[in-house]
């Protein structure tokens, strides 16, 4: 089954990278230098920030859904992403998939969770399309398994 993975518009992110650091600060965000290569994944370039590189630390409303299901969490958006658009992968995974433990969560229309898995990154992609293949699936979404952050919807292609 084909699939689409969007990393998240920057456009609401872009005027949080002029405030300062009391300002953010007032809104529960963060501004943090990644102190090394991985670690710190951006959820617009869906690439991970490399050492040096300024991001946001802050909350999301991932899972805007009316219901039990409704979710927020802390993400990370790189201040490099603002000078351009949001990811768009077409039957292929993010690069950063590979190196993580996955949990993969399978909504309806209606945002309620029909089903689940945990999976290596590596072994991601049939997990991917047998979950949007099921009846009733309308999308997933993705977390890093370990700190429990999530990564990125998948809707089908």
């Amino acid at each position: 089954m084909s699939f689409v993975i969007r990393g998240l518009s920057p456009e609401p992110f872009r005027p949080l990278f002029a405030l300062g650091d009391a300002e953010l600060a007032t809104r529960n965000i963060r501004r943090v230098v990644a102190d090394a290569d991985r670690g710190f994944p951006c959820r617009v370039t869906l690439q991970d920030a490399r050492q040096g590189e300024t991001l946001l630390l802050l909350p999301h409303l991932h899972h805007d859904a009316a219901g039990p299901y409704r979710a927020s969490g802390p993400i990370y958006v790189r201040e490099m992403a603002m000078n351009g658009r949001a990811a768009e992968l077409i039957d292929e995974l993010p690069p950063s998939f590979p190196r993580r433990l996955l949990s993969l969560r399978a909504y309806d229309a209606e945002g309620l969770m029909r089903d689940a898995d945990v999976v290596e990154g590596v072994d991601a992609m049939p997990h991917l399309q047998r979950l949007l293949g099921l009846p009733g699936v309308a999308y997933l979404h993705v977390h890093n398994a370990r700190p429990g952050c999530y990564a990125c919807r998948v809707d089908p292609g």
